[in-house]
This record gives structure tokens, C-alpha cells and sequence, in this order.
């Protein structure tokens, strides 16, 4: 019974505006932390390759592959903020 109030809810909060405005909330919030997250990725890979420049090669790498996940998962959180603002 608890979930069905929950949902009964959530159907008029969207009614209200609230899910547009949380959805556009949401996507900001995804981009920032993107953001956020990829600089310390790069500062990381910057302080390791500064204390071992031999292992360069390899921390570039693992660099942009962390990147790439990041930027992954932000997409997800924005086109799902966007979706609600849409939909």
C-alpha cells in the first residue's frame, strides 16, 4: 500500500510542474558533477605522471578511460533530467 501512495504522488507532483523542474535540476547537477568528476581524474593522472613520468604511457590511458566513464554516466543523468522535463 505504501508504494501505491508513493506513485500517487509522484503522478501529481508531475501533474504540477514539480517533475519538469526536477528534471532540468537534475541535469545541471549531472553536468556540474561531470564536470567536476573529469578535473580530478586529470589532476590525479597529472600529480601520478609528475612522481613517475615512466609510467606515462599508462596513466593516460587509464586516464581516459576513466573520462570516458564519467562522461558516460552524466549523459545518462541528463537525457533522463531531460526526459522529465519533456515527458
Amino acid at each position: 500500500m505504501a508504494l501505491l501512495s508513493v506513485l500517487m504522488q509522484a503522478t501529481e507532483a508531475a501533474s504540477s510542474g514539480l517533475a519538469q523542474a526536477g528534471g532540468a535540476i537534475g541535469a545541471g547537477i549531472a553536468a556540474i558533477a561531470a564536470g567536476i568528476g573529469v578535473g580530478n581524474i586529470g589532476k590525479s593522472a597529472l600529480e601520478s605522471i609528475a612522481r613517475q613520468p615512466e609510467a606515462a604511457n599508462d596513466i593516460r590511458a587509464n586516464m581516459i578511460l576513466a573520462a570516458a566513464l564519467v562522461e558516460g554516466v552524466a549523459l545518462f543523468g541528463v537525457i533522463a533530467g531531460l526526459l522529465a522535463v519533456v515527458l
